[in-house]
């Protein structure tokens, strides 16, 4: 079965990032089996030729971003790939230029404060407590998509409590979000890092986050 081919696919402008969309489908297709159709058809090859490896190459653990051993880019080089499910919805990206990593999240209407305060700035829930409250959920399930995008993309790193993290607030930035205050444990590339929201149905939220 051809994961694309019910899927929609876009493409993340300036950043040569491919992204597939599945939902509301009566059977959704497993996460990797996506992720393997869009690689497959970025790159020109069976699906079942595909290679993905989960484990850490610096630690070996189960985190963050998969590794694609198969196929290599026109170059040579590696593809960057990541994919995430919330429910009936998938959401791929592949791209061949920077690491990116992808995030999805539904709406709640209520997080509760403790988990507000683990996951966002101080800036970031102010800014969520002055927006409309039917708005609220998802853009608060957008920052959220975004950040877990982030820790994706960047894969093996020390522990980074999300509330230390400020990002530009999904809605007030256009769709294409940044890092407005960093941490040090991600130098001086935060500046270059950019966030793709990427449109789900129903009451979700995605984010596609590229490094460099």
């Amino acid at each position: 079965m051809d994961a694309t081919v019910d899927g929609e696919l876009l493409e993340l402008e300036g950043s040569g990032a491919h992204v597939l969309v599945l939902a509301g489908g009566r059977r959704t297709p497993g996460a990797d089996g996506v992720l393997r159709g869009l690689l497959a058809r970025s790159a020109g090859v069976p699906a079942d030729d595909v290679e993905l490896v989960h484990a850490c190459v610096e630690c070996g653990a189960r985190h963050g971003r998969p590794h694609v051993a198969y196929p290599a880019t026109p170059s040579g080089a590696q593809w960057f790939a990541d994919v995430a499910i919330a429910g009936d919805a998938v959401v791929a990206a592949a791209a061949t230029r920077h690491p990116l990593g992808v995030g999805i999240e539904t709406a709640a209407l209520d997080a509760g404060a403790v988990i507000d305060e683990a996951a966002f700035h101080a800036n970031e829930r102010e800014a969520l407590d002055e927006l409309d409250p039917a708005r609220r959920p998802l853009v608060r399930a957008a920052l959220w998509a975004r950040k877990t995008a982030l820790l994706r993309a960047v894969g093996h790193t020390e522990f980074i409590e999300p509330s230390r993290l400020e990002l530009s607030i999904p809605g007030a930035d256009g769709g294409v979000g940044r890092i407005v205050r960093s941490v040090p444990e991600f130098g001086e590339g935060w500046r270059e890092v950019r966030f793709h929201d990427v449109p789900v149905p129903g009451n979700r939220a995605a984010s596609v986050a590229t490094l460099g």
